[in-house]
């Protein structure tokens, strides 16, 4: 399986595009924050740092071996805004697994844009990416995204108790995942293809 979407990727509202050298600043504006980097393995980012991560992510854009990555800038579709980034992750070529991410700019928490990025990104790793099982995780402590992964049809199949040292204490995660066949399902059931 290879990857190699077409971009912008459209959703009603939002654009999922490659990230480019004037994203910094932007981006900068919510990965500096504490809140934002709380459950992320990252500190919060200098603008040199940030600037670094985005010259890294603008060559995530198509998947052509195992653990390679697509991260994508998404966009308010009204103002181009950027408002976070959205990642998929090719975790094993043989048996089709993937994996999706998300960070958003606080300011834009609870107006659904995380889960319609997200869904896009379900999209397209079973879609085109031809994904058996796409999987997701968090911190326990991070209600706002396992509530996500939720929303988007996914099943929590694990909880992991002090399993490792997160920024100095034992911390415990949530994985949660969606089959293929599962997503067909859901897509079926609100007139999707």
């Amino acid at each position: 399986m290879a990857l190699f979407p077409t971009y912008p990727i459209a959703t009603e509202r939002l654009r999922l595009r490659p990230f480019t050298r004037g994203d910094v600043d932007a981006v900068f504006a919510y990965r500096r924050r504490e809140d934002v980097a709380r459950y992320l393995f990252d500190l919060p980012l200098s603008r040199e740092d940030c600037a670094e991560a985005i010259q890294q992510r603008i060559g995530q854009v198509a998947l052509q071996a195992e653990g390679d990555k697509i991260v994508l800038a998404v966009e308010l579709a009204s103002t181009t805004a950027l408002i976070g980034e959205v990642s998929l992750i090719w975790r094993s070529a043989e048996a089709r697994q993937g994996e999706v991410g998300w960070i958003f700019d606080p300011h834009y928490h609870g107006q659904g844009y995380a889960t319609e990025a997200a869904n896009a990104l379900l999209d397209l790793g079973f879609g085109p990416g031809d994904m058996h099982r796409v999987a997701a995780r968090c911190d326990v402590r991070n209600e706002a995204s396992w509530r996500l992964m939720s929303r988007l049809g996914m099943r929590r199949e694990a909880h992991f108790r002090e399993h490792a040292v997160f920024k100095s204490e034992w911390d415990e995660e949530f994985v949660y995942a969606m089959l293929w066949r599962e997503w067909q399902a859901l897509r079926q059931a609100s007139g999707g293809s």
